[in-house]
């Protein structure tokens, strides 16, 4: 039985490597591992002297633990990655709202696949899960490598465009620091396009909150 179930991993996996990147689906491209030259399980690996000054412990686990937390944060790259990682929010607001013209864009721009890096090892492409602003959809991260492992930085970029995120491209690649936060100069932060329209007071306090009117 457990020869059976063995071929039958090795199947699926085999499966898996035969599949076009584009047949893959848009929010699970790093959910799985799949063999490459430079990311397999029989490469020679050891913790530098610096990261064992940090690791209290090391102890025997299932790989399988460990690709379930390295799957699922994605501040673990599997991979290698660009000096500005960029990553395309993948949740539903931010597809409806067009994330998808947001990848095209930056993959036709930088002539890159998704989780391939460019050649001057400045940028890469990959996809995020929530990132937790839904209001300013579409929208993506930066993971600015520029300081190093050690001091790397999560930058949000809202309400994008093709065009923008093109914009945000060239100005990192002249060293430049794009504003974070909404690219759309109409709003503030996640306020309404154009400013408030209601709530343009202060609120009145409901009288059962009013321990004088009771």
């Amino acid at each position: 039985m457990l020869a059976r179930a063995s071929q039958r991993l090795l199947e699926i996996r085999q499966a898996f490597r035969q599949l076009p990147q584009a047949s893959r689906s848009f929010s699970t491209a790093l959910n799985y591992h799949i063999d490459s030259p430079d990311n397999n399980p029989d490469l020679p690996w050891e913790f530098t002297d610096a990261n064992k000054e940090k690791v209290a412990k090391i102890i025997e686990v299932a790989p399988i633990r460990v690709y379930e937390v390295a799957t699922f944060y994605s501040m673990f790259n599997r991979t290698k990655v660009g000096k500005y990682h960029l990553l395309v929010c993948g949740t539903t607001p931010c597809m409806i709202r067009g994330s998808r013209e947001i990848e095209d864009a930056l993959l036709k721009h930088l002539g890159v696949k998704r989780n391939e890096v460019t050649k001057d090892g400045l940028f890469s492409v990959g996809e995020m899960e929530c990132m937790g602003c839904c209001v300013n959809a579409p929208m993506i991260t930066v993971a600015d490598y520029s300081n190093g492992s050690e001091g790397y930085t999560y930058n949000y970029y809202e309400d994008v465009t093709p065009k923008r995120v093109v914009e945000i491209v060239e100005a990192l690649r002249r060293g430049e620091k794009p504003p974070r936060g909404t690219q759309n100069p109409q709003r503030i932060n996640s306020g309404p396009e154009g400013g408030n329209s209601t709530l343009l007071g202060e609120p009145k306090a409901p009288p059962c909150r009013d321990l004088d009117a009771c």
